[in-house]
């Protein structure tokens, strides 16, 4: 039987039946919804796609191998999340993120902290090209900080994402810096200088409100006492010391030699085991439950603290309860639900491909497309809307690319301006969507609800609003070549 072409009506109504659950969701479970709600919300989706697709003559095995296919490319993903977990835990099992806690408080004021937070974030994810690693490693420590200075979680997380994106979308190291001009025929350099116009505006812009939000901070004597009380805590139960930053920096330094991350987070993961076992005795006994020193039963000890920080929930005590919550951690275990969601969200996103709903919706907006403005608006939305839909970044990217090449080209405008749109909005977006593999992950790093610091991430909100005022006001826009535009 030959296939049906998909009406975009029914290709809408597994969408309309996910944002519809989505909400509900929200109002019933606030934001704990990552639990295990919204994963069953996109496999109904998914089921209720896959069941309009019969009816299409789409062959259920091929719907079945479309959503394992999308799964099979976010393995990579989903094993860094679990790395991401274990290096979490043997992190703070070392003393390397107490550390930097330690040494941050004594740096950092509440009024200047966020606009630090963020600015440090971004120096590390441009010389990384890596937002997950820059918020998996610097972002906790931000985060530990800012709960200690009493800052809103929400706030901090906002600051750090913001950051590192920033930092990502700039980098010559990004995969989505290399990404967006590969698909709308430009090159790096060309690409990287051109989104400049916008996204230094957006970044500064963002730095200011954090200032502002800052200096009007109400920063108690009583909370500036109990930063003094979590830095005794913290020295009194790990051997601070610099020398814990040789770790990190060694991951660092191997991402920024392009190391793949997997390797480079498995790396930082052991290093972290190892240096907390040579430096950290009283933990590695207090994790193992065994309080012997003696030499075999030692190295016992410190295999058994590393397995348990690498993989389940370790909660340190000391003598101050507040750094008892902050330097608790879940190991691969904590990063669970966030691969449940992923799964999911790929599983709908790969039928929905598979079914042609997917297509049949971003061509339709090509009907929108009448003027050189409602190209740049389109675009914008179709990537948004694949954020929200496909659940990957790299769709979002790599869809609008191919549809909008030649369409860009028509109107005479240089590909640069189709590479800059695709980041302005589907690269900084999509940690904004908590079903998207972004958004997912850094929740589940850093533990906090997408929608609680979605309102905060200023740099990521401001950029496709600040790409949109750039194309209706006309405002350096590259034309082609007339050379070109013949051709």
């Amino acid at each position: 039987m030959q296939e049906k072409q998909p009406s975009l009506i029914i290709a809408l109504i597994p969408i309309i039946l996910l944002i519809t659950l989505l909400s509900i969701n929200v109002s019933l479970f606030g934001d704990n919804t990552i639990s295990g709600s919204n994963q069953l919300t996109l496999l109904i989706s998914a089921a209720c796609a896959a069941l309009l697709g019969l009816s299409y003559n789409i062959k259920y095995k091929d719907m079945l191998k479309g959503a394992v296919d999308s799964i099979s490319s976010a393995m990579g993903a989903l094993i860094i999340l679990l790395l991401i977990g274990s290096l979490a835990g043997t992190w703070m099992m070392s003393g390397i993120v107490p550390s930097m806690i330690y040494f941050g408080l004594k740096l950092l004021s509440p009024s200047i902290f966020l606009v630090a937070a963020c600015i440090i974030c971004s120096i590390v994810s441009l010389a990384t090209g890596s937002s997950w690693s820059t918020i998996a490693t610097i972002g906790i420590a931000m985060l530990g900080i800012g709960n200690a200075l009493g800052i809103p979680e929400g706030l901090t997380g906002g600051a750090i994402i913001s950051g590192s994106y920033f930092g990502d979308k700039m980098s010559p190291l990004s995969d989505t810096t290399n990404l967006a001009p590969a698909m709308a025929g430009t090159d790096l350099i060309s690409h990287i200088k051109y989104m400049m116009l916008t996204t230094i505006p957006s970044i500064t812009i963002t730095l200011i409100i954090f200032l502002i939000i800052g200096l009007n901070l109400d920063t108690q004597v009583g909370q500036l006492n109990q930063v003094d009380s979590l830095q005794k805590a913290l020295f009194s139960s790990f051997n601070i010391s610099l020398w814990t930053f040789i770790v990190p920096a060694a991951v660092l330094f191997m991402i920024i030699k392009k190391v793949p991350a997997i390797p480079a987070l498995l790396f930082g993961s052991i290093a972290g085991g190892i240096y907390g076992a040579i430096f950290q005795p009283d933990i590695i006994q207090e994790i193992s439950g065994n309080l012997s020193n003696s030499g075999f039963q030692y190295i016992k000890n410190s295999y058994i603290a590393i397995i348990n920080s690498m993989t389940i929930d370790v909660n340190i005590q000391t003598s101050n309860i507040a750094v008892n919550d902050l330097i608790s951690t879940s190991g691969m275990s904590g990063m669970l639900n966030t691969i449940w969601l992923i799964i999911c969200a790929m599983s709908f996103g790969g039928i929905m491909e598979k079914t042609g709903f997917l297509n049949k919706i971003t061509s339709s907006l090509l009907e929108f497309v009448s003027s050189q403005k409602s190209l740049f608006l389109t675009t914008t939305g179709t990537c948004m809307f694949l954020n929200v839909t496909a659940s990957d970044q790299y769709l979002a990217i790599v869809v609008p690319g191919r549809m909008f090449a030649s369409s860009f080209k028509k109107y005479g405008l240089d590909p640069k301006n189709l590479s800059r749109t695709l980041e302005d909005t589907a690269t900084v977006t999509s940690p904004l969507v908590p079903w998207n593999t972004c958004g997912a992950t850094h929740a589940g790093v850093l533990g906090i609800s997408t929608f609680i610091y979605l309102p905060y991430c200023f740099f990521n909100l401001i950029s496709p609003i600040m790409t949109l005022i750039f194309a209706y006001g006309n405002i350096k826009i590259a034309k082609l070549s007339t050379d070109k535009v013949t051709n």
